[in-house]
């Protein structure tokens, strides 16, 4: 049986210490990190950018079937999607969390082993946060701030008519994922004895587990020259996400189902629980892909990138949001993503 330590052993700076002795920084704006009353960042005359997300244990995450490694990357991986949402550069993280007696040192190492495992991989640096006791399961909150020039900054309020819808990567697979892992556990709790049967599954339990921040996106849109006329990231499904820049812009919209970009790893999983991979593109969450328009001029530069799909454009706004089928009909788009508030 391994050692279990106790948090209380440590005390609330010792742990802070424990858990944050090895920081590196990466960034010359990162002036000064860890260990002190704040952190101290010049970003040398560019704008700073900010974001926090909050993650609680029974609504955002389930621990019994999140590894804390990928709880901890994927902590700070939703939050440097929506900088990059901006067109920035995402550069120091903050990251406060809420702890149960339950909770001992080694999962909380495991879990920091993913936060340090994103923060290289995306070349960011913590530089605070605090830890609590919760009462409530676990907490996490994470902070992420960026810089980008002041005439980089790509916003959800600034699509034109005539700009072209696109998507990077692909959509629904994670709440696909979300459905396998569910299904298992239920099974197991009425059969302890049964094994999960998650054979074949990878792709899109790997699309919720270990998320993507499209930074790859972002630096090929800034190679080939093309600012986007308006971005932001997919956590709520695409349907969500479109209106918000049609109702920000004041605009309308049109985009083809037949254009959606959708894993046939995804397509299959999804047959097996007999639904739509459409639906789940529109409507599940936690892809956390980019969706962004582009001048119709920019539309060459994108053939490059096989991780970008044009799947529509953008109208005048009394023509409102319109989904037109591969068998021809034309729908509402209508926003049934994921509602954190909903019973």
């Amino acid at each position: 049986m391994s050692n279990r330590t106790e948090v209380n052993d440590y005390g609330e700076f010792g742990l802070i210490h424990h858990l944050t002795k090895n920081i590196e920084l990466q960034n010359a704006s990162s002036i000064l990190g860890v260990g002190d009353d704040a952190a101290v960042i010049d970003h040398f005359g560019k704008q700073t950018v900010v974001t926090t997300d909050l993650l609680l244990e029974g609504v955002h995450f389930d621990l019994a079937y999140t590894p804390l490694k990928h709880l901890g990357y994927k902590s700070v991986v939703v939050n440097l999607s929506d900088i990059y949402a901006m067109n920035a550069t995402p550069t120091q993280i903050t990251l406060s969390i809420g702890i149960s007696s339950k909770v001992s040192v080694e999962a909380l190492e495991e879990f920091y082993d993913g936060v340090y495992i994103a923060c290289e991989e995306y070349g960011v640096d913590l530089v605070g946060g605090d830890t609590s006791a919760s009462q409530k399961g676990f907490i996490i909150s994470v902070t992420a701030i960026g810089e980008v020039n002041e005439e980089k900054v790509v916003k959800r309020s600034t699509a034109q008519k005539g700009d072209l819808i696109c998507v990077s990567g692909d959509l629904g697979a994670a709440y696909i994922g979300l459905l396998f892992l569910e299904r298992e556990k239920k099974i197991f709790l009425e059969s302890p004895q049964v094994q999960p049967d998650l054979e074949n599954e990878s792709y899109v339990i790997g699309r919720l587990l270990k998320p993507k921040a499209r930074k790859d996106i972002v630096e090929f849109l800034e190679q080939q020259g093309v600012t986007p006329t308006s971005m932001m990231d997919i956590s709520d499904g695409l349907s969500s996400e479109i209106l918000h820049i049609c109702e920000k812009s004041g605009v309308g919209c049109v985009i083809y189902e037949e254009k959606i970009p959708i894993a046939e790893d995804s397509r299959n999983a999804a047959y097996k629980f007999e639904i739509d991979p459409t639906a789940c593109a529109l409507s599940g969450g936690e892809d956390y892909e980019l969706l962004f328009t582009i001048k119709q001029d920019d539309y060459e530069k994108l053939t490059l990138n096989e991780q970008i799909s044009v799947i529509g454009y953008i109208t005048e706004a009394d023509q409102g949001a319109k989904i037109k089928t591969k068998g021809g009909n034309t729908f509402d788009v209508t926003a049934q993503g994921w509602n954190a508030f909903k019973k």
